[in-house]
């Protein structure tokens, strides 16, 4: 992926999330793929989520906990020669906002790893 293929890459995985289209978000992601979140571990006891399939339930169990849930794309971070892109992104989910950065690697075109950080404090979130 080039820096435009990232850039477009980021846009659209803002859309995905806002379109609570879970096919389209796990369409990038290799079937080993390895995620962390802290969120994650809220739900399911652990931070680490191992492979696509366990990726669709976590995320459909959090999509079915958000009654509210809506992304802001603030910029993309691009390191094309490692195929690491971070998104950051402002997060409303259920009457929060907080500022979170997502970072993605790739082999071939496919998310193999990705890990989710969240800002310390919420922001103001206008209703």
């Amino acid at each position: 992926m080039n820096r435009a293929d990232m850039e477009t890459f980021a846009a659209d995985w803002i859309a995905n999330w806002n379109a609570r289209d879970l096919d389209a978000i796990l369409a990038h992601f290799a079937e080993e793929a390895h995620f962390i979140s802290p969120l994650a571990a809220e739900l399911t006891g652990s931070p680490v989520i191992e492979g696509k399939a366990n990726l669709r339930a976590y995320w459909s169990q959090a999509l079915e906990a958000s009654s509210e849930l809506h992304f802001t794309l603030i910029g993309a971070v691009c390191d094309v020669e490692r195929q690491v892109l971070g998104v950051h992104y402002v997060a409303r989910r259920n009457g929060k906002a907080r500022r979170a950065l997502e970072t993605m690697r790739f082999v071939d075109g496919r998310q193999v790893e990705g890990e989710s950080f969240y800002s310390a404090q919420e922001m103001p979130h206008d209703d």
